[in-house]
């Protein structure tokens, strides 16, 4: 009987090992990071809209291209993907952005679900609040492969 309930234990086990191995990606990404951490709705000092676009004369893009923030402001972010494909968008450094970029072609089913990021399908609007907590040139980018290549990034300075 012991030897039963041990067989179904590490199957359950392995199981649930390999669901959270794909579809998703929440992994233990420290809340604090270069960029800054995961805000609170009551300290939010604006809201900032940004559509993720697919323009009639091709390529992929956000409205607006290039964000910019003081450091220590916490801002709402309102994502809609207006678009005919998924999208999701990434703040983080230039760097990690181009790590997990890589990371993202030997995995295109992975979804994030992440504080710093958000995957949307076409008409889907999200929601982000983040505190700028760190100066310095960021950047922001759909990591879903070939979306970046095709112009979906832009520059996140925070001074």
């Amino acid at each position: 009987m012991t030897q039963k309930i041990t067989t179904a234990i590490c199957a359950l086990l392995l199981s649930a090992s390999t669901a959270f191995a794909s579809g998703t990606h929440s992994d233990s990404h420290d809340n604090d990071m270069e960029i800054g951490r995961p805000g609170q709705a009551a300290d939010v000092t604006r809201t900032v809209e940004i559509s993720m676009v697919e323009p009639e004369a091709g390529g992929m893009a956000y409205d607006p291209s290039e964000l910019t923030f003081a450091r220590g402001e916490t801002v709402r972010f309102v994502v809609t993907n207006t678009g005919y494909l998924d999208h999701e968008i990434v703040f983080d450094t230039a760097e990690e952005i181009l790590d997990h970029a890589d990371l993202m072609m030997n995995q295109p089913e992975m979804r994030h679900a992440d504080p710093n990021a958000l995957t949307l399908a076409p008409g889907e609007s999200g929601e982000l609040i983040w505190t700028f907590s760190q100066a310095g040139t960021f950047q922001y980018a759909c990591l879903i492969p070939g979306h970046m290549d095709a112009g979906m990034h832009g520059p996140l300075t925070v001074n």
